[in-house]
C-alpha cells in the first residue's frame, strides 16, 4: 500500500508520543525565545499576553498595547488557518493535512530567524501564528487531549490522572500520568535549551526549533511505515484479539460474582 493512501487512511502518526515529544520541545523553545530575545511576548502563553496587554491599556502605554496585541491577533488567525487548512486538505492523499502545517511552521519560523530585533513586532506575529497552527493541528496524543505549546492543560490532566492512580492504581491512569508528565518535562527541556541557544545563536536559535519540526514531520511517516508492516500487522491483531477475550472472560467472571453476591444476600 502506498504512503498517500496510508496518511490517507487514518492519521494516527501524528498522534503518536514520538511525533508529540519534538512538538513539545519544540514549543517550550519557541515561547522562551520571544520573551527572551523578541522583546518579552510570549508566542504560545497568551495569556500572559492578554494580562499585559490589559496593564498597558489601563497605564495609557499605546505602543506597548499593540507590543502585546498584535501577537494576539497573529495567534487567533493562526487558528483559523489551521482549521481552513483541515478542511480543505483533509482528504488529500500525498500529505497528511497536519504534515502541511509542519511544513507552513517550518518556513515561517525560518524566515524569522533573518529577522532584525528592530522587526521584533513582525517577528512574534509570525511566531504566535505558527504555533498557533500547531497547536490547532495536534490536539492528541495517544488519544489523549493535550497541547505542545503550554503547559496548563497538561498539568492539570497529569495531576488529575496522578490522583486517580493513587486511589486505583489503574494502569490506564498511570499511562496517562507519565505522557502528561513527559510532555511537560519536555517543554520545559526546549525552553532551556531555546535559552541557551538565544544567548549564542541571537535571532537564528529559531532554527533549531524548524530542526525539530522536521524531525515529527518524519516521525509521521516512519510510524505509518510500521504500522503498516505485515508481521507488525498481524501481532497487532493478535494482541487485540487476546485483548477482547480476557475483556469478555473478566466481565463472565465479574458477573458470576455479583450473582454470587446477590444470592448470598437473599440467604
Amino acid at each position: 500500500m502506498s504512503i498517500s493512501r496510508k496518511l490517507s487512511r487514518n492519521g494516527q502518526m501524528s498522534e503518536a508520543f514520538c511525533t508529540a515529544m519534538f512538538l513539545s520541545v519544540s514549543g517550550g523553545l519557541q515561547d522562551v525565545y520571544t520573551y527572551l530575545y523578541r522583546g518579552k511576548v510570549f508566542a504560545n502563553a497568551q495569556t500572559g499576553n492578554i494580562v499585559l496587554c490589559s496593564v498597558k491599556l489601563v497605564e495609557g502605554d499605546w505602543s506597548a498595547v499593540l507590543h502585546y496585541l498584535v501577537p494576539l491577533c497573529f495567534f487567533a488567525l493562526g487558528v483559523f488557518t489551521a482549521e481552513l487548512l483541515r478542511q480543505k486538505f483533509q482528504q488529500m492523499q500525498r500529505l497528511h493535512w497536519r504534515q502541511l502545517v509542519v511544513l507552513g511552521e517550518v518556513l515561517l519560523l525560518f524566515a524569522v530567524g533573518f529577522l532584525p530585533q528592530s522587526q521584533n513586532l513582525l517577528a512574534n506575529a509570525i511566531v504566535s501564528f505558527s504555533c498557533a497552527m500547531q497547536v490547532q493541528a495536534f490536539r492528541k496524543v495517544n488519544g489523549y487531549a493535550f497541547a505542545s505549546t503550554m503547559c496548563i492543560g497538561d498539568l492539570r490532566s497529569g495531576v488529575e490522572a496522578f490522583c486517580i492512580w493513587r486511589k486505583s492504581h489503574e494502569p490506564h491512569a498511570k499511562d496517562r500520568m507519565v505522557r502528561y508528565f513527559g510532555i511537560i518535562f519536555l517543554f520545559a527541556l526546549g525552553a532551556g535549551l531555546g535559552s541557551k541557544s538565544a544567548a549564542q545563536l541571537g535571532g537564528r536559535a529559531i532554527w533549531l526549533s524548524c530542526c525539530f519540526l522536521l524531525v515529527s514531520f518524519t516521525l509521521m511517516f516512519i510510524r505509518e511505515e510500521l504500522e503498516e508492516n505485515p508481521v507488525i500487522e498481524k501481532d497487532l491483531t493478535a494482541i487485540r484479539q487476546e485483548t477482547r477475550e480476557i475483556d469478555r472472560t473478566l466481565k463472565q467472571e465479574l458477573q458470576e460474582e455479583q450473582r454470587e453476591l446477590t444470592q448470598s444476600a437473599r440467604k
